[in-house]
């Protein structure tokens, strides 16, 4: 086979895995609930964040949550920013939740900000349950 022949191949390989992961992409996010169904007084606070969505919540539920992780406007995970202090002073949420009806969790990351971030400057530890695919995930920029 000429050396053309097999970077030909191998282009036409990865664009049928691209359309293959966009449709599966596409199919995934129409079973996700629409950002319609927020809960009243929920409003943007970011735009897109890498591999997380636009942010949505309601400004007196900060800075613990539920932030709201939208893409392409469908939610695709819920986040909640315990404090460093609150763990190590015990306290307990025995009831994390956002809007009822949200699709079985996928997988959940969880990170340490020792230093905080921009919104939420004291150490805390962001915590992700996303409805989404890791690979999904990856694709969100």
């Amino acid at each position: 086979m000429k050396k053309l022949d097999v970077i030909h191949s191998i282009l036409a390989a990865t664009g049928a895995l691209a359309l293959s992961t966009a449709a599966v992409t596409a199919q995934d996010y129409s079973a996700l609930p629409d950002a319609s169904i927020l809960p009243e007084g929920v409003v943007q606070i970011s735009p897109v964040v890498p591999l997380m969505g636009e942010h949505w919540a309601n400004p007196k539920d900060l800075p613990l949550g539920p932030i709201y992780c939208v893409h392409q406007g469908k939610v695709v995970c819920l986040e909640f920013m315990p404090s460093q202090e609150d763990l190590k002073a015990g306290k307990s949420w025995p009831t994390l939740s956002g809007i009822k009806g949200l699709p079985p969790v996928d997988h959940l990351s969880l990170g340490f900000e020792p230093h905080g971030h921009e919104g939420y400057e004291v150490p805390h530890y962001d915590m992700h349950m996303f409805f989404i695919s890791p690979e999904q995930v990856q694709a969100i920029q």
